[in-house]
């Protein structure tokens, strides 16, 4: 019965683990035990000088999933690879992932934009440099990295006056 398992493996060597595993997989002849190996990643959108770039980022580093067939052979020849340290679970008997965390691991669950990742820090100041506020200059008071969002605390006619702007409305002073 295919399953999914996870495979703990050195930090970094995600991908080279990966080719080992296919290419040990095919050499074997295993292609009938082992379905899919997959390193799960995630697209994210950073701001780099004011420019939106799409990078992807592993979400689970040191780790594969792998649809395999748990036989002796298979277990094996995952446990041997080259980069491999060990099956999530106990050391004789690794322990199946549900399909739930399969879904989520993967982000199955829906077609989700890509998350931007704040390169901004509270207390940080900030200069706003559109919409209706810009040129004004501020504190960061809090960050929403759900909605893209900043809260700046810039000072209108004397007083502190918090204002909410999105990541690329803002540039760092």
């Amino acid at each position: 019965m295919f399953r999914w398992y996870a495979v703990n493996t050195y930090s970094g060597h995600e991908n080279k683990v990966k080719q080992n595993l296919e290419h040990r997989r095919i050499s074997l002849g295993q292609e009938n035990s082992i379905r899919q190996i997959v390193v799960p990643t995630e697209q994210i959108q950073e701001l780099k000088d004011g420019q939106k770039i799409q990078k992807e980022q592993r979400t689970m580093p040191g780790y594969l999933l792998v649809n395999m067939n748990l036989t002796d052979d298979s277990w094996s020849l995952v446990k041997n690879t080259p980069g491999v340290t060990g099956f999530v679970g106990a050391s004789n008997s690794p322990v199946p992932l549900n399909q739930g965390e399969v879904d989520r691991l993967l982000h199955r669950e829906a077609a989700e934009r890509p998350r931007t990742r704040a390169q901004f820090s509270i207390g940080e100041s900030v200069k706003v440099v559109s919409g209706p506020l810009s040129d004004f200059s501020g504190e960061i008071s809090e960050i929403n990295e759900d909605g893209a969002k900043l809260k700046v605390l810039v000072s209108i006619f004397g007083r502190e006056t918090p204002v909410e702007v999105g990541f690329d409305q803002v540039k760092k002073i």
